[in-house]
């Protein structure tokens, strides 16, 4: 096997549990310590992992949050895909939470569902949905001015109080071993409570969002289904633990 073949091996193990072991890569790839060594110098030194005692593990860099402004000029096709199917998951009668973000943002135009009503953390969506005439309640509590996403202790104990048939959650994160993260300690705790609080959680991501670990922790990937526009390389291994749609 070539060296490059070796790494893709290597990298695909990485990616799907986090964590290689030398004397299986050894086994596997029918190659000796040396060799394996040599290649787990060089991965490490294009930063794709870190090595530990028998073995690596994948080099996680936590990504710095966006600025709504900033969020909005990226991915616009994929997003608006992405808002599309995921409005037409509503149906009469629903009460969603729609969370904060310029993915979830992307849902509003396209909602034909009649009788639904929506509470969110996203002072944004609450003023779009209000001018489609959709029965609308905007949480209470601090304002994020990067996001423009209300979070704290008031909307806490506000969501603790409602059910919903569904949630729509944006999120900054998704990995294989880590799940669905966010940066901001508090936006996790509010988004973690809707999807509790939710019959079944979508999570709304982009091509940006995958194979990334931000700091606070919102959910396993076994708890939601996902929508995504984004063909990824190493697909199954996400499979094997979530639904994912595809936009």
């Amino acid at each position: 096997m070539i060296t490059e073949e070796r790494y893709s091996f290597i990298l695909e193990q990485l990616n799907e549990s986090g964590i290689v072991k030398a004397n299986e890569l050894m086994v596997s790839l029918n190659c000796s310590e040396s060799t394996i060594r040599r290649d787990l110098a060089q991965l490490e030194k294009s930063g794709a992992l870190v090595r530990i005692h028998g073995g690596a593990k994948k080099n996680y860099q936590l990504d710095k949050e966006m600025s709504y402004n900033e969020k909005t000029i990226k991915n616009i096709q994929g997003k608006n895909s992405i808002g599309k199917y995921a409005a037409s998951l509503i149906i009469n009668n629903d009460v969603i939470y729609m969370d904060a973000g310029t993915t979830t943002m992307a849902m509003i135009s396209n909602i034909k569902a009649d009788y639904i009503t929506v509470v969110t953390n996203g002072i944004l969506h609450a003023s779009l949905l209000a001018d489609k005439n959709i029965n609308t309640i905007q949480l209470g509590g601090k304002v994020k001015n990067t996001t423009k996403a209300i979070i704290g202790a008031t909307s806490i104990e506000e969501l603790k109080n409602y059910r919903f048939t569904k949630a729509f959650l944006g999120i900054n994160g998704i990995d294989v071993s880590y799940g669905c993260t966010t940066p901001d300690p508090e936006e996790a705790a509010l988004k973690k409570l809707a999807h509790e609080h939710s019959a079944v959680t979508y999570v709304l991501a982009d091509e940006s969002k995958w194979d990334k670990v931000s700091f606070a922790k919102v959910c396993r990937l076994e708890e939601v289904k996902i929508i995504t526009d984004s063909p990824l390389k190493n697909l199954k291994y996400y499979q094997e633990k979530t639904t994912i749609l595809e936009a």
